[in-house]
């Protein structure tokens, strides 16, 4: 077993705040980034970005509508049952379904995985409940090859739990087991935006004044007593008295300016580095530097595709695989996140597209009202019909409901009976 692991089975992580002992300081030794930040996953949510990322992520996901479907032959119907209870409703007695995926997020956004123990009663599930990711180890059985869950509770007692036992989520993995903490392998990044909050934090606290130094024309006799009345007199926190200096002596400023250093350009492009890091639009996080009205709509919805469609397949498959028995998805079983309602745009968009499937034949009035949460128009009133334009039919349907006149003159029966003439009377051929 190598140092780190050593320090992790000694110490839990969430003792990086607390006063450190021997292996605490040797585990945050090992921790530590260049900047000389201590960057773990409990002290990067100190960054602003970085909890706002996992924030936006959490909440996004765990407001989706979350059910239990059967493929039908006309579709898919839900499935009102206890799984979908657990999923939509309550995950369990002490913690609602919005709250349970909310939390099992933060826990993957964070570690890279996220746990959580099934509780079950005649072999259906009927409640979840979420293990800290931090306790929890994952490990391929050598005799027989299954995978096992060691869980190590507050009293360092371990539990070992089998696969169909635990619902986990697994992040970006090397082995498609355990997945990797993006804040381990975004330390440096993170401890860079760590370094420049305490940075900031110290200089507006000395009140945004620089180091000086104090210069003299001969030799100080006494410097540490020189330094000491000087920080006295006028060096206290947000002091703004005036220093009288004496026998010639002269202040220099010797730190670098925050202009220079170019703070707030690192504090910014930090911010858009942990945005990448998690793939989050900017503007999410409001910074709105590069957002026009003309384009949030459309990174709203790259968003939804390309950020958090991922993770709500990690969800469908993880739940489909542990929650669902073999029976159940060979009857049509599966779990669904729906993500329409973030991708419906504005008023307008919607209306028109409406408008476009209405026209076509594959919308009727009942489905715009079900997109739109509206109650449904009765099927005797017309509310399931589907209507297409009557000037848009196929060739073949034109053709048999008026079919050609018997001299092959492309005349056509009215629809009195009567033939139309294919062209007015004296036009020239071709006419």
């Amino acid at each position: 077993m190598g140092i780190r692991k050593a320090a992790q089975a000694l110490f839990s992580r969430r003792s990086d705040e607390d006063e450190p002992g021997f292996w605490t300081s040797l585990y945050q030794a090992i921790r530590r980034t260049d900047s000389g930040e201590l960057v773990t996953e409990g002290s990067a949510l100190r960054v602003a970005s970085v909890y706002a990322c996992v924030r936006i992520l959490a909440e996004d996901l765990a407001a989706l509508p979350f059910g239990v479907y059967r493929t039908t032959a006309d579709g898919k119907d839900r499935v009102k049952g206890p799984l979908d209870r657990l999923l939509h409703d309550m995950a369990s007695p002490d913690m609602t379904a919005y709250s349970f995926r909310e939390t099992m997020m933060l826990w993957l956004l964070l570690w890279g995985n996220a746990y959580a123990h099934i509780e079950r009663r005649a072999g259906y599930p009927v409640a979840l409940w979420v293990l800290p990711a931090d306790h929890v180890e994952v490990k391929r059985e050598r005799a027989d090859g299954r995978l096992t869950y060691h869980v190590r509770d507050d009293a360092g007692r371990t539990v070992v739990y089998g696969a169909y036992e635990i619902l986990h989520i697994p992040g970006l993995s090397f082995d498609g087991l355990v997945g990797l903490s993006p804040i381990q392998y975004a330390a440096q990044a993170i401890g860079l935006a760590l370094a420049t909050e305490r940075f900031g934090a110290q200089f507006f606290g000395n009140g945004a004044a620089p180091t000086l130094a104090l210069e003299h024309p001969g030799t100080v006799k006494d410097p540490k007593r020189l330094r000491e009345n000087f920080r006295a007199a006028y060096g206290g926190r947000n002091n703004r008295g005036v220093a009288v200096l004496e026998e010639g002596m002269k202040v220099e400023v010797i730190s670098v300016p925050p202009e220079s250093a170019q703070f707030l350009e690192t504090r910014k492009f930090q911010l858009t580095e942990i945005c990448r890091i998690y793939r989050i639009p900017p503007h999410l996080v409001q910074h709105l530097e590069n957002a026009t009205f003309s384009n949030i709509e459309h990174q709203s919805i790259d968003y939804v595709q390309h950020t958090l469609v991922p993770w709500m397949v990690r969800w469908e498959q993880a739940v489909d695989a542990r929650l669902l028995t073999d029976v159940e998805r060979a009857d049509g079983l599966y779990v669904k996140l729906n993500a329409n309602a973030l991708v419906r745009g504005d008023f307008k968009s919607r209306m028109d597209g409406y408008a476009i499937g209405r026209q076509n034949g594959f919308l009727s009035t009942n489905d715009i009202r079900r997109l739109e949460d509206l109650n449904p128009v009765p099927a005797a009133n017309g509310g399931d019909a589907y209507l297409v334009n009557g000037n848009m039919i196929s060739l073949k349907a034109a053709m048999e409901a008026r079919p050609m006149n018997s001299k092959g003159g492309g005349a056509t029966d009215g629809p009195d009976g009567t033939q139309d003439d294919p062209q007015p009377a004296g036009a020239p051929d071709g006419v």
